[in-house]
């Protein structure tokens, strides 16, 4: 599959991860004005003075990169070591390393001094990237999990598992393509690996509602396996005892297993109906996982979540 992101129509950009070869430079003064004010002309420049022995330096060089290559060529970066370049560093007034310039239009517009957070550098690079009148890169990850969402909405669980790939190589804390990842796994029916990677992620990721919803339908996915049976014998307990309200939960857990999801739901709400507290409100509760794991607007998540409603403050 041809790469998502980092192309514009009537443009040779770089592939996901991927830039330019001059998109990243060491300078010095001899070829400053070339590199930088000139280059700036064309392209914003980020110039980040730095030098071997400075400890925060090698903190931010590293992060600063990954965001310049991540926008593709639309920012290029000059590396200026100010041991080398003392006279540049004084002309420019460098007081502390590291310290960052970005240059548009021939003239410096933006900058700071010290370390600085991942998220912090990736929007001081998306500024220059929407001042240099490029896409923002943001736009492109967000028009690629729209993609990949459709793709898998589709049935077409390689193509999107190859485009939220793609996203998390530029970004690889990016939720909403985690989210999509552990999806395509259990979408394959590999649950276990599905599990690793929610089990991998920080606690702060995994609190994200769309990793949340995620989650809870590899839950959904577990409990179908567990759950799958002979429909016909379940619906005939009911039928034999309506007052079985176990017989109507494993009855719902199997016909959501079948794809049967409307009818899972109205055994799930006819025990709701006749005990809303049975079994630790369990019936709710499975119901809201359901909601969860299908999306706050699909049709059925709509329709059940109407009923329970009028079924709780009826």
């Amino acid at each position: 599959m041809e790469p998502i992101i980092g192309q514009t129509q009537g443009q040779q950009q770089g592939t996901a991860g991927q830039a330019p070869a001059d998109t990243i430079k060491d300078g010095d003064q001899t070829t400053f004005n070339e590199d930088v004010i000139q280059a700036s002309m064309q392209t914003p420049v980020i110039v980040d003075f730095w030098a071997p022995w400075c400890g925060p330096c090698k903190t931010l060089g590293p992060v600063l990169e990954k965001a310049v290559q991540a926008a593709g060529g639309k920012v290029k970066l000059v590396k200026i070591n100010v041991d080398e370049n003392q006279a540049l560093a004084g002309q420019l007034r460098i007081q502390s390393i590291p310290t960052v310039y970005a240059f548009h239009q021939g003239r410096p517009v933006d900058g700071f001094a010290g370390a600085q957070q991942e998220t912090a550098l990736r929007e001081f690079v998306q500024q220059l990237v929407q001042m240099g009148g490029g896409q923002n890169a943001q736009e492109q990850i967000d028009h690629a999990l729209e993609q990949a969402k459709g793709a898998l909405d589709a049935g077409e669980v390689a193509a999107a598992q190859s485009i939220y790939g793609q996203i998390l190589e530029i970004d690889p804390e990016n939720a909403a393509a985690l989210a999509g990842t552990i999806r395509c796994h259990v979408a394959n029916g590999d649950t276990q690996g599905a599990r690793e990677i929610y089990q991998n992620l920080t606690d702060e990721i995994q609190g994200h509602a769309e990793v949340q919803a995620a989650y809870a339908a590899l839950e959904l996915a577990e409990e179908s396996t567990a759950a799958r049976g002979d429909i016909a014998d379940l619906e005939e307990k009911v039928a034999h005892d309506p007052a079985d309200l176990q017989a109507r939960y494993d009855l719902a857990l199997a016909l959501n297993a079948a794809g049967k999801r409307e009818a899972a739901c109205e055994q799930l709400l006819e025990i709701v109906r006749r005990d809303k507290a049975w079994n630790d409100d369990a019936a709710r509760a499975q119901l809201v996982k359901f909601f969860e794991a299908w999306g706050p607007t699909d049709p059925v998540t709509l329709q059940a979540r109407r009923k329970l409603s009028s079924i709780l403050f009826a």
